[in-house]
């Protein structure tokens, strides 16, 4: 007997890969670069991932932080960059020194492994590529320390250039020396915010004001403090009004959140605003690997379910730093992100048989109101900019669209045609969730592949369909979760049989018909050239 199969089919298909590696890194922050040194220092093979410098082309479409147009031209300069990052992470060249396989300038776009639909790996592979190619890296195990990405809340003129993500404001700031601004308001009065502030006006720029929707900022006491004795003006219980400027940021319009006092209106000269409400967990790789996940208010958001080593539902997988989960005090000592970073690398090598394993310890739980303090932001600008306010930048998406679930406006439909649809009629047939609304108005559909609207779409959702945020699902990801031009990934082109035979698949007239029938009378079949294998 015989057994005869298509080698065109897609399930035979073979990747090209670099060797593989016992362990990968991906994020050389405090967490990454901790994990990576002590898993080297325990004779585990690592490799470690971190996409800084970032090339000048990402960080003007706002990846992976929300940029604003503020970085000078010496971003342009790669050598440059690559000097400057050395300088300010000297753990960087401790990890050299190590022997550790440094991977920089290199995103990690995806990530594969075997599953209901997938069975073609060997081993899991995560997707790499730096500007010029893209590759696929094998790994037994893998910890993403890919930190926390900025979350700004939508306000009238916020799409100028000058508004920016606190992320991306200190990785210009320090990582680069290329901020492109001197007079700044930050938003945000807790301890993001607070050190936002405290950074700018170490390095010798003007912070106008720092604004706040509650009536008492928050954040450390001390801080606070001292840049109060600097003559920092806090601004408590004010939203923007409107962000001003004919081309870029010149000033903005603060409000009271207090309905009673609308017209007392404050007008701030700046250059630069800061959106430093808050930062959410970056977990698309967790997310497109298939890690369990949960949605915890006191940590951000989305974060992954994790054992007290950081190992995900996956057993090789592990999450820790700012991606398991943001809190104030995780944001204000690095130290707690090194730790737990050390902890996963010994979990690894006590599973390898190269060191007992640690005793397990409980995790303090945090403390804080994340949620709700966005929900305060997003509220008061809502009311203050009303229903035609931008919520996705990208695609132009006012409040009005979304809630309204209107297609985009440049495909010019008739307003009539959509006049029973709402939020509430589309909750009628399930439950609201952003994947759904994102077909249906475009929304995150842009080139930031929604960095910049998708945690506001998702407050917004709950709040229109009166339920709590958690009920909301988590927004998919899909590789690629960087953008990458497509002669990068050329790399990865079809193999001969599937380039041949692509009308098996794309056809039409004889998509679902096989090779080996006859084709119908009177339809003419593609050209491909198949080749059977035939086992004795």
């Amino acid at each position: 007997m015989s057994t005869v199969f298509d080698p065109t089919s897609i399930a035979g298909k073979q990747f090209v890969t670099r060797p593989h590696r016992q362990l990968v890194v991906v994020g050389a922050g405090p967490a990454g670069l901790a994990a990576a040194m002590e898993a080297a220092r325990l004779g585990i093979e690592t490799m470690l991932v971190d996409e800084n410098p970032i090339a000048a082309p990402l960080m003007g479409m706002d990846v992976p932080f929300h940029f604003g147009g503020r970085m000078d031209a010496s971003v342009q300069n790669g050598a440059r960059a690559l000097e400057l990052l050395l300088e300010s992470r000297p753990a960087i060249a401790e990890a050299f020194d190590a022997g550790i396989d440094m991977q920089l300038g290199v995103g990690a776009w995806g990530a594969f492994g075997n599953g209901p639909t997938s069975h073609y790996a060997a081993k899991p592979l995560l997707g790499l590529a730096d500007g010029e190619r893209s590759w696929l890296q094998p790994f037994d195990h893998l910890i993403v320390a890919a930190g926390a990405r900025d979350m700004p809340i939508a306000c009238a003129g916020w799409d100028k250039p000058g508004v920016m993500g606190a992320r991306g404001f200190l990785s210009l700031l320090r990582d680069y020396r290329a901020f492109n601004g001197r007079r700044l308001v930050v938003l945000g009065a807790g301890a993001l915010g607070l050190e936002t502030a405290a950074a700018a006006r170490e390095a010798g720029l003007d912070v106008v004001a720092i604004v706040d929707v509650d009536d008492a900022p928050r954040g450390p006491a001390a801080m606070l403090a001292r840049l109060k004795a600097q003559g920092v003006a806090i601004r408590t219980g004010h939203c923007v009004r409107a962000i001003r400027g004919a081309t870029e940021v010149e000033a903005i319009a603060l409000a009271p959140t207090n309905a009673g006092q609308v017209s007392a209106t404050i007008e701030l000269a700046c250059d630069t605003v800061v959106l430093a409400i808050d930062v959410v967990p970056t977990i698309e790789l967790l997310d497109v690997l298939g890690c369990a996940t949960q949605y915890r208010a006191d940590l951000g958001g989305y974060v992954p379910k994790l054992d007290p080593d950081g190992r995900t539902s996956l057993r090789h997988v592990f999450a820790v730093g700012d991606c398991a989960g943001v809190t104030d005090a995780r944001l204000a000592d690095p130290a707690l992100a090194e730790d737990a970073g050390r902890r996963a690398a010994r979990a690894i090598a006590a599973e390898l048989g190269r060191i007992a394993a640690d005793a397990p310890v409980a995790s303090p739980e945090p403390a804080g109101d994340r949620e709700g303090v966005r929900q305060r932001w997003l509220a008061a600008q809502l009311a203050s900019a009303g229903d035609d306010l931008v919520i996705c930048q990208c695609e132009e998406v006012r409040l009005r669209d979304l809630v309204g679930v209107r297609p985009p406006r440049y495909l010019g439909h008739a307003e009539t045609a959509f006049a029973h649809l709402n939020l509430h009629a589309l909750a009628v047939d399930g439950p609201v969730n952003q994947d759904q609304i994102k077909r249906l108005t475009r929304a995150g559909m842009g080139v930031c592949q929604g960095r910049r609207c998708r945690e506001q779409v998702h407050l917004l959702l709950a709040a229109r369909s009166n339920v709590a945020p958690g009920d909301i699902p988590l927004a998919s990801y899909r590789a690629p979760v960087r953008p990458v031009p497509l002669g990068v990934l050329a790399d990865h082109d079809e193999t001969t049989e599937i380039r041949d035979n692509w009308a098996t698949w794309f056809g039409i007239d004889t998509q679902w018909q096989p090779h080996w029938e006859k084709p119908e009378p009177g339809r003419a079949r593609p050209q491909g050239r198949l080749r059977r294998l035939v086992e004795k």
